[in-house]
């Protein structure tokens, strides 16, 4: 069985390291349609139109924030569903445009 000093100074196969791997393809000429998809500089990125949420996030968010108007009262009984519907609200006008 070879040492590990041997196996160091082994030489190695192309490509068999992850950063030959990710070197090949950064190295990679990108096709103009791949291009367009990913814009050049965070500016243009901002620019781009926001994806709406999946309605699974939208509904974490509302937990999150009815969740939070909560404690902010101390967890007083009674206000659930008025934290529920102030939360919702709060959360649909951040994701409209």
């Amino acid at each position: 069985m070879a040492t590990q000093k041997e196996r160091r100074a082994a030489p190695r196969k192309p490509g068999s390291s992850r950063a030959d791997a990710r070197a090949d393809t950064a190295a990679a000429p990108r096709s103009p349609v791949q291009a367009r998809e990913m814009p050049a500089s965070p500016a243009q990125r901002r620019d781009a139109p926001a994806e709406q949420p999946a309605p699974e996030d939208i509904r974490r968010r509302i937990e999150m924030a009815a969740y939070l108007r909560a404690k902010q009262r101390g967890f007083t009984p009674g206000y659930e569903l008025e934290d529920w519907l102030k939360a919702e609200a709060e959360v649909k006008d951040r994701l409209q445009p």
